[in-house]
């Protein structure tokens, strides 16, 4: 068979899975690695009470978990289901439980390379976190857009944590789709809505109109009602505690209307009030009307901030709504002429995620609850049924066939969401590296003028690295690292994607700056600027500084001679990651961000030990492991030879036979002879404010004596001319007399 045909093939199978199956999760043309990692988890961990495995389904990569042949539920990998990669560019592959009922029974991780777990965080927190997902309920999952249970960020792993949790919530929805578990339909491809709501139509009606056409929805019921429907049920111990009171008192008057239909919404909001409405739905968003009065609240007294209202619901086709505190805003009053008086008037948004579809068909769900004890209760629900009036509809006669969404595609736009999900949630992180980015620019660009005075330039350069090391390092984790460019150099050889990357923002923008930076200014700008472990070291330094600690200056030759181990040392790493990037990760240990930064120092002894070495040296010799020792710094050296300006000024005389700037060089980067040595300057502007000093630079102080010279020597023949006009003018006045 010819290969051009392979990939076709591949596509065909993808598309006839996706009929068959309904299943988007398919992953085509791949084999499944459920088989792998089956053996390695105990299935009583994965489904509570089972003993066995089944045979893995031929049609979708799941394998029933039986007890005495009897199946619990079902087990599968992430992996085969979803593409989502983690920062090292490759799967973190979990194997997940589900009962036949839709709820995660069991999650094991079985696989991964994430960097900050192997070198950083312990595994344990990891499995400890994946474990939190046993309970949960799917069909809530997918009612709520996934955002039915809370999320526990790991502090310095929180781009793992949200690859984990977009592995399993969408992995198991899939696979409770493909098998119909928890009367969960599969997602199959829909056709184009028969209707869509009249948006040109915007005539107001009062309350009676509303009601009349069926705009507005009403359930009521009286206290008669609701014993003789407890009643019915038949529990004993709830027809022993009837609710009390006249029989025809109304127990609750439920009225509910779908406002975010434009004359609906203006009818019983008011223009002003439903512009408001407007401003907080988002693109897709639906929203609700709830009035009620009587006995019994429709939200309750339980309702906490943070919480959600557990007695209403809203259901259409398989899927229900369960509205959260984010969900939901109190409204005052009812502009609609004729509205009676409610005690509770509230608004409740359907966001878009839910799928909900206005058009059709849909019921509020209201939950009765009875006390029986001091803590137990009994319920019982009632619908209220609502469909949208004709009048407020337009009917699309001929509908554009539905596009089936490819899986690939699916899978890309669930990969976008992700990280647009994470930079959306670290936006205010992202404001304040962009504003540190735009004033060190600033700061670069304007250096004559920032240089002119050195003590306002000391205590600006330290402000700075104190907002690098507790901002950007200890609080927002942005710390580079040589194993971003081992999972860079990883993915270009095996097909390189933006996904992995954009999961961290500010590692992102950093790495972005730090390209730009390097044709403009070298690898300093990083370095002596954004780097939090540089800064510790600089900021540790000045301490000891202050204290009279005395500095240590290495001879030259000696020097010189130690810059290339931390070249050595990143071509090491660079290519055993070429061979093994985990084994590369662990050997990349010699960077001691991980534990001083990313983990705050909340390591073992022997990690600590080691920064304290580091820290240590660096109180005698300022910057100590940024001179010798750092493969970062090495690997950003590489390609900073290729920048296009020099905007570190110099003077001839400089190094021949001036020292002064080679004397004071916190770094010593520059050379006997003068010249600064791109390749290990860190750019912290101190030559600049030694080229315009008068009272350091020689040059400019026989620039100024020369100048002072220059003017007493005119001052000097001002004052000749002077007197010898004064002369001659004494002689004229003497002939005249």
């Amino acid at each position: 068979m010819p290969k051009t045909t392979l990939p076709v093939l591949r596509h065909l199978v993808a598309a006839l899975l996706f009929c068959l199956l309904s299943l988007s999760a398919a992953i085509a043309g791949n084999a499944p690695v459920l088989a792998t990692y089956l053996d390695k988890v105990d299935p009583a961990n994965i489904v509570p009470g089972a003993d066995a495995f089944g045979d893995i389904r031929p049609d979708v990569p799941v394998a029933p978990v039986l007890k005495g042949g009897e199946t619990l539920g079902y087990a599968f990998v992430t992996s085969d289901f979803v593409g989502t990669t983690g920062y090292s560019g490759k799967p973190i592959h979990i194997v997940v439980g589900i009962s036949p009922d839709a709820v995660i029974t069991g999650a094991a991780l079985v696989k991964h390379s994430e960097p900050i777990v192997l070198v950083g965080i312990p595994e344990a927190k990891i499995r400890k976190m994946i474990t939190g997902y046993v309970g949960t309920d799917l069909r809530q999952e997918v009612a709520e857009s996934g955002s039915a249970h809370e999320l526990d960020i790991i502090s310095g792993a929180t781009v793992t944590v949200m690859v984990i949790e977009d592995s399993v919530i969408r992995a198991s929805v899939r696979v409770a789709r493909a098998l119909g578990l928890g009367g969960l339909a599969p997602a199959v491809a829909r056709e184009g809505p028969k209707y869509a709501i009249d948006t040109t139509l915007d005539e107001t009606a009062d309350w009676a109109e509303l009601a009349g056409i069926g705009a507005i929805r009403r359930l009521t019921l009286d206290v008669g009602q609701i014993n003789a429907a407890f009643e019915a049920n038949g529990d004993a111990k709830a027809i022993k505690r009837p609710e009390p009171g006249d029989p025809a008192e109304t127990y609750i008057d439920l009225n509910v209307a779908l406002v975010s239909v434009p004359s609906i919404g203006r009818s019983l909001l008011g223009d002003a009030e439903y512009r408001n409405l407007t401003e907080w739905l988002d693109d897709g968003d639906q929203a609700i009307l709830i009035a009620g009065r009587g006995r019994y609240s429709f939200k309750g007294s339980g309702y906490v901030r943070g919480g959600i209202f557990d007695r209403i619901s809203l259901l259409q086709d398989d899927a229900t709504v369960r509205f959260r505190d984010r969900m939901h805003k109190r409204l005052g009053e009812i502009a609609a002429p004729g509205a009676p008086s409610f005690t509770e008037i509230d608004l409740f948004k359907i966001p878009a995620g839910t799928e909900f579809d206005p058009t059709k068909p849909w019921r509020l769900q209201l939950l009765v609850q009875r006390a029986v004890g001091a803590v137990e209760k009994r319920f019982l629900t009632f619908d209220l049924g609502y469909r949208l009036p004709d009048k407020y509809l337009v009917r699309i006669d001929a509908p554009a066939p539905a596009a089936v969404t490819s899986q690939p595609d699916a899978e890309a736009a669930a990969k976008a969401a992700l990280w647009k999900r994470i930079w959306f949630e670290r936006r205010y992180q992202i404001g304040g590296l962009l504003a540190m980015l735009t004033i060190l620019t600033g700061v670069f660009f304007f250096q004559v003028q920032v240089t002119r005075n050195e003590r306002a330039l000391f205590w600006f350069r330290m402000s700075f690295l104190s907002v690098t090391l507790v901002f950007l390092g200890w609080y927002a984790n942005a710390q580079l690292s040589v194993v971003n460019l081992m999972a860079l150099a990883g993915a270009l050889r095996e097909g390189f994607t933006w996904d992995a990357f954009l999961l961290d923002p500010l590692i992102f923008i950093l790495w972005s700056s730090v390209a730009v930076a390097l044709i403009f200014w070298g690898r300093g700008a990083y370095c002596g600027w954004l780097c939090p472990f540089g800064a510790l070291q600089e900021i540790t330094n000045r301490i000891a500084r202050f204290f009279k600690v005395p500095q240590i200056r290495l001879p030259w030759g000696l020097h010189e001679r130690l810059w290339p181990i931390k070249y050595l040392i990143f071509l090491g790493l660079f290519g055993v990651s070429m061979a093994s990037i985990p084994l590369a990760e662990h050997y990349a240990e010699v960077e001691p961000f991980k534990t001083s930064i990313i983990l705050k120092f909340q390591r073992s002894w022997p990690y600590l030990a080691y920064v304290g070495v580091l820290l240590f040296a660096g109180l005698f010799i300022e910057r100590f492991y940024c001179r010798y020792l750092c493969p970062l710094g090495g690997a950003l050296a590489i390609p900073a030879r290729m920048r296009m300006f020099d905007w570190l000024k110099r003077y001839r005389e400089c190094g021949n036979p001036c020292q002064t700037c080679a004397n004071e060089c916190p770094v010593d980067a520059i050379h006997p002879t003068g010249e600064i040595n791109p390749n290990e300057c860190v750019d912290c502007l101190h030559c600049q404010v030694l080229y315009q000093s008068s009272a350091k630079c020689p040059v400019v102080i026989k620039q100024l004596k020369r100048r002072a010279r220059d003017h007493a020597a005119n001052e000097s023949g001002r004052a000749a001319m002077e007197r010898a006009l004064a002369v001659q003018s004494g002689k004229k006045e003497t002939r005249n007399v």
